[in-house]
């Protein structure tokens, strides 16, 4: 497994642009997932399901299985929440996994900027960020600069800066 990791600010279009290079990655004969790093609390759990119910009378963890999915629910329950290299182990093997988020995180990533967001480009304090994909020009950047709508472009850049799995674990082993 190869990893690459997409960041930029909120609202920048990281997600959006995920969903145009998976298919593109698929067309390719590469298997695609994805780890994806939420600000804020979410659940994909709802009063009145089982599995809610479960979750709530006190479960760590609650595993739903159908025909179509499986989905894990893991409580932190006041635990700190994981890092990237703790959640990797958790993925079932595939050629590509891109990562949305994990800012902070050392693994090679692609820099989404817009100028419309608003904020100041990530790319001067992160050794990490291998380019930049902007709408607009950046005539100070010190990397790479892709244009955002050049999905093709940005393809062929994860596959040639993505690095294997055990190389992320190494590298965030090396920085704690």
């Amino acid at each position: 497994m190869r990893l690459f990791g997409l960041t930029g600010w909120s609202g920048a279009g990281k997600t959006t642009l995920i969903k145009r290079l998976i298919p593109r990655l698929i067309g390719r004969g590469l298997s695609v997932s994805t780890v994806k790093h939420a600000h804020h609390g979410f659940d994909v759990d709802h009063p009145g399901k089982d599995s809610y119910a479960h979750r709530v009378a006190g479960a760590t963890e609650v595993l739903v299985s159908s025909p179509l999915r499986i989905a894990l629910m893991h409580e932190l329950r006041g635990a700190p929440e994981p890092e990237l290299v703790d959640l990797l182990p958790r993925l079932a093997p595939v050629d590509i996994v891109l990562v949305e988020g994990f800012k902070r995180e050392p693994h090679p990533k692609l820099e989404i900027h817009r100028a419309v967001v608003g904020k100041p480009c990530l790319f001067p304090d992160d050794p990490d960020i291998v380019a930049v994909a902007s709408d607009g020009p950046l005539p100070d950047a010190t990397v790479p600069v892709l244009a955002l709508d050049d999905v093709q472009a940005i393809v062929d850049l994860v596959v040639a800066q993505a690095i294997p799995v055990d190389q992320v674990i190494a590298r965030a082993a090396a920085v704690r």
